[in-house]
């Protein structure tokens, strides 16, 4: 029996990163800026929430872990393979515009964050776009992952900004479990764009794409699927804590819009430097960190639909298309923050939302590719995980639906 769990322990750190590290950077810029703006403006009523976006986040996650491990492929090869070129193109193009919403949010966190402690948006972002870029194209799969895991941890600051808050402990276990709807268009955009920047489209890109180059195969795929519940619980854990942090030092004091993350974190001054700083740290290191995987999943997403080699372990000369692309993307997406009275907060929110909209297209391809027999053969989805899928699709396009019918009829108003 030792031996056996000596093996099944020393599995799970061999297949250790994929789900880990896209689940945590589901907490990047947008994200924490999303969350952030939850709490200040309604306190602990969206909380709820967070459980059936958990319970969605698994089942996704393992989804796409289960197909990479299971055929060898990333999600948009499978794509063209069944759906066609032109169905991967429509897709792929649509990704790439909402992704490159999201790098341009990363690098703004980045240089939000670095400003809080008094360093210039003009030094800051060509510099962490240098260090993104070299950390990428210079390294290799396994040093890269190695990083990212490092970076993991430091998500550990916002559970402790959250409980130096000292936020109402009560309302908050309450809320985790009392669901609360309003037909408010703010209210709905805000649920759409929290689901959107905890399950978006272009992390079951990247998932299925790690999960591949990592070589995961069935066979280590009992320890994989243990790998991916854990980072989706952790990820959801973290987003917690944010809501409740600016719950307590914003949303308690009168509820108000936040223009960034920068401006949370400065909420949280008053409950001391450690509050600050750790929170403005997190910031900067899941914005860095999601600079470095949103473009490398964009482009894991391209080349594998166009059918171009693709890989970090791969060298520049070896996967030319792939790493040009990951450049252009990092390049346009880090001087876009330098154009001066540049809207950010209107674009992060935007990105987050259009996240929401997308998500239900691609769970419709997923949920088709994992009930394909030929593709899984025994690893077809179970009727629970179909269930969650197709509730979850429902879910969204009736969200995204009438978040547009009370946006219009809003506007006629005025």
């Amino acid at each position: 029996m030792w031996k056996r769990f000596r093996y099944q322990i020393a599995m799970f750190f061999a297949v250790l990163g994929p789900g880990l590290i896209t689940a945590n950077v589901d907490n990047d810029a947008g994200g924490i800026f999303t969350y952030s703006q939850a709490g200040a403006k309604w306190g602990y009523l969206p909380l709820w929430t967070l459980i059936p976006i958990t319970l969605l986040l698994i089942v996704t996650q393992e989804m796409c872990s289960r197909m990479g491990a299971v055929t060898g492929k990333g999600l948009s090869d499978l794509i063209r393979e069944e759906f066609g070129l032109r169905t991967t193109f429509l897709v792929m193009t649509a990704l790439v515009l909402v992704n490159y919403g999201n790098i341009v949010s990363e690098f703004a966190g980045i240089a939000s964050s670095l400003e809080l402690f008094g360093i210039s948006r003009y030094l800051s972002v060509p510099v962490c776009g240098v260090a993104v870029w070299y950390l990428v194209v210079k390294g290799t799969y396994r040093s890269v992952e190695k990083i990212f895991l490092v970076s993991c941890s430091i998500y550990v600051t916002y559970i402790i900004s959250g409980i130096l808050v000292k936020p109402d402990w009560k309302q908050a276990v309450v809320y985790s479990v009392k669901p609360v709807l309003m037909l408010e268009p703010s209210y709905i955009a805000m649920l759409v764009a929290m689901v959107g920047t905890s399950i978006a489209p272009w992390m079951q890109f990247y998932l299925q794409a790690a999960v591949v180059e990592k070589g995961i195969t069935a066979k280590e795929y009992v320890q994989s699927r243990v790998e991916v519940i854990l980072g989706c619980i952790l990820t959801d854990v973290v987003a917690f804590f944010i809501i409740v942090a600016c719950a307590g030092a914003i949303w308690a004091h009168g509820p108000r819009d936040i223009k960034d993350a920068a401006d949370a974190a400065v909420g949280l001054k008053p409950f001391g430097q450690y509050a600050y700083f750790l929170f403005s740290a997190g910031l900067f290191n899941a914005s860095f960190f999601a600079a470095c995987i949103l473009p490398l999943s964009t482009v894991y997403t391209v080349c594998e639909g166009l059918g171009f080699e693709s890989g970090v372990d791969k060298r520049f000369h070896e996967a030319p298309v792939f790493y040009w692309l990951y450049t252009f993307l990092i390049v346009v997406g880090a001087a876009v923050i330098l154009i001066p009275g540049f809207d950010l907060v209107k674009m992060i929110l935007l990105s987050q939302v259009i996240n929401g909209v997308l998500l239900p297209f691609v769970l419709i391809f997923m949920i088709l590719l994992i009930n394909k027999k030929k593709l899984m053969h025994e690893w077809t989805n179970s009727r629970f995980y179909n269930f969650v899928a197709w509730t979850s699709v429902a879910l969204m396009i009736g969200l995204t639906m009438a978040l547009v019918a009370l946006s219009i009829q809003d506007m006629m108003k005025t």
